[in-house]
């Protein structure tokens, strides 16, 4: 006779002993309606919403650095970034997706603008320099403090590596002299060098005059404290240490929705492509957009207001790589030159010394492109989606006026695109006459989104919406903050990477002014030359007196060493 059975809370029990296979989580009632096997699809119920502080959609250089400094300041927070591809750091930050020159205007020479005078003499504008390199000083003291307190665990991502400028002909000296001399007056370029010396060149960077005509005329400027960065490797090196004080991080997600609610929190919703749900939903009190490419597609999507009328241009981009250890000994320095007429900041040729996942190559480029996709990684339809989306065409008026009023770029795109490999060794000759092309490959470097933006037209009639009747093409970094300061994203290119710490610190101003004041102790001692209450926001004192910390502390050589030599002789 069987064993009596008695029935509890929608569970059979035998009596004396339990069925452990029945009892089994997937074998109770309503387990289909959670979903389970080939069936889940039709009574799948959406998995439970996950509350967190802040969320960070991108795992690139923007979302590393920020998330890295709102958990310092705040060590309680809820926080999580979101990366779609297998590891964070993979695209702009990716060491061959960007130049890699810990931008701070001593070798770029698109920051500083070269104008006529009056009396026919050249003058150039240095302002943009000055701040691109207050900014990157800022990015060597808050990377200093976070080495100091043993939030990240090496400097491997940073190298010493002097940065050069040449220029070529009459012309090219006369703007490269009076570039020296503006900017050797002010203390961050007080080390700066100056030659029209063939002999001092070869000796600064040998391949530059290898095998060139005596009869070039040549002006190089140099600077010692100059560094290689690989920002891929630096991305995840804080990533290491943003997991170190309970940060979380998802890989293989992708963010899909950003839907404001009633109480103005964004419910995110991130596809997992995992074996349960296949997504991920998690409600946030605020947001920041750092997906790169794809960040105006996913502020348009998410309502955000500020955006409206903004349109983007993706600039894709190529380098030649050489990998031959005799040409890397060589070449110590990273050169930079004058860009062609119209070409964009990003395309400014520079031959590069550079160290990549521990590996030294030597870079040229980069040869300008284009292509439709958003991101490397993206789609072909990206741009086409984005223009023939609601937004996009409400965008054609300013973006159709930026382009007319940059034709320039777009006739130099297209001779770009249409050169030829013999035509991109010849680049690559004007600055390494003796380069041999079976050393050299070409591979692609990341995508860059430029944004087009409308501008008040002055001339508008009135009761014209003129803001939304001429556009402005914008190459730099542009943070965007909604109304209620719930949400921001960052838009643009270049300078990017080197300037993550402002940028940061430029969402914190924006979106939480009302705590800043009680997070200035902290800013201050992770970035000690910031001060909001000076011009440009920085301090020009604290900046100078902080390189020779940074340095030590970084494994840089201090300012005023003048070659790696010297740097080498101070550490042994």
């Amino acid at each position: 006779m069987a064993a009596p059975t008695r029935r509890v809370s929608n569970r059979v029990h035998v009596d004396d002993h339990d069925d452990h296979l029945n009892n089994r989580k997937q074998f109770q009632p309503g387990c289909f309606q959670k979903g389970c096997g080939c069936f889940s699809f039709l009574f799948s119920n959406a998995p439970e919403i996950e509350e967190v502080d802040a969320l960070f959609i991108g795992g690139g250089m923007v979302s590393a650095t920020c998330a890295t400094m709102l958990k310092e300041l705040n060590p309680t927070w809820k926080i999580h970034i979101y990366e779609g591809l297998e590891r964070c750091g993979t695209e702009s930050s990716d060491g061959f997706n960007n130049a890699g020159t810990g931008h701070s205007g001593l070798c770029e020479l698109n920051y500083t603008a070269e104008s006529k005078g009056a009396d026919g003499n050249v003058q150039v504008n240095i302002d943009k320099a000055v701040m691109i390199n207050h900014q990157f000083q800022e990015t060597r003291e808050y990377l200093s403090y976070l080495k100091e307190n043993n939030v990240i665990d090496n400097t491997e991502f940073i190298n010493p590596a002097p940065h050069m400028s040449l220029c070529f002909g009459d012309d090219g000296v006369k703007f490269l002299k009076e570039r020296h001399r503006k900017l050797s007056a002010h203390p961050l370029f007080k080390h700066m060098k100056y030659t029209e010396d063939p002999k001092q060149v070869a000796e600064w960077a040998p391949l530059l005059m290898k095998g060139r005509a005596g009869n070039d005329k040549v002006a190089a400027t140099y600077a010692p404290e100059g560094t290689d960065v690989d920002f891929g490797s630096l991305t995840r090196t804080l990533i290491a240490g943003f997991i170190k004080k309970k940060g979380e991080v998802f890989c293989n997600h992708t963010v899909t929705k950003c839907d404001k609610q009633a109480d103005g929190t964004w419910l995110v919703k991130a596809t997992t492509g995992d074996m349960g749900y296949g997504y991920k939903l998690v409600r946030a009190k605020w947001v920041c957009v750092g997906a790169g490419g794809m960040a105006l597609t996913m502020l348009r999507k998410a309502g955000v207001e500020e955006v409206r009328g903004y349109g983007a241009f993706p600039i894709s981009g190529q380098w030649l790589v050489c990998q031959t250890p005799e040409v890397a000994n060589q070449h110590k320095t990273k050169v930079y030159g004058q860009a062609s007429v119209g070409a964009p900041p990003m395309s400014v040729p520079h031959l590069d010394a550079r160290i990549i996942e521990g590996k030294t190559y030597t870079l040229f480029g980069p040869y300008a492109g284009w292509s439709p996709r958003f991101l490397k990684s993206g789609s072909l339809s990206d741009w086409f989606l984005s223009v023939l989306s609601v937004d996009g065409i409400k965008a054609l008026l300013p973006m159709s006026c930026a382009g007319l009023k940059n034709i320039d770029l777009v006739a130099y795109l297209i001779g770009e695109l249409t050169s030829n490999n013999k035509q991109m060794m010849a680049s690559l000759l004007r600055y390494y006459p003796e380069a041999n092309p079976d050393e050299w490959t070409l591979i692609t470097a990341g995508q860059r989104v430029c944004i087009m933006k409308p501008i008040a037209d002055k001339n508008a009639p009135e009761g014209t919406p003129g803001s939304l009747l001429t556009g402005f093409l914008q190459f730099g970094t542009e943070v965007v903050t909604n109304k209620d300061k719930t949400i921001t994203g960052l838009l643009g290119a270049s300078p990017g990477a080197s300037t993550t710490t402002t940028i940061a610190l430029n969402v914190l101003e924006k979106c939480f002014p009302d705590k800043m004041q009680g997070w200035m102790p902290t800013i201050k001692k992770m970035v000690p030359s910031y001060n909001p209450e000076k011009p440009g926001g920085f301090d020009t004192d604290a900046a100078v007196a902080g390189q020779h910390r940074t340095a030590k502390i970084l494994g840089l050589p201090e300012p005023g060493y003048c070659s790696i030599l010297g740097w080498m002789k101070s550490i042994l």
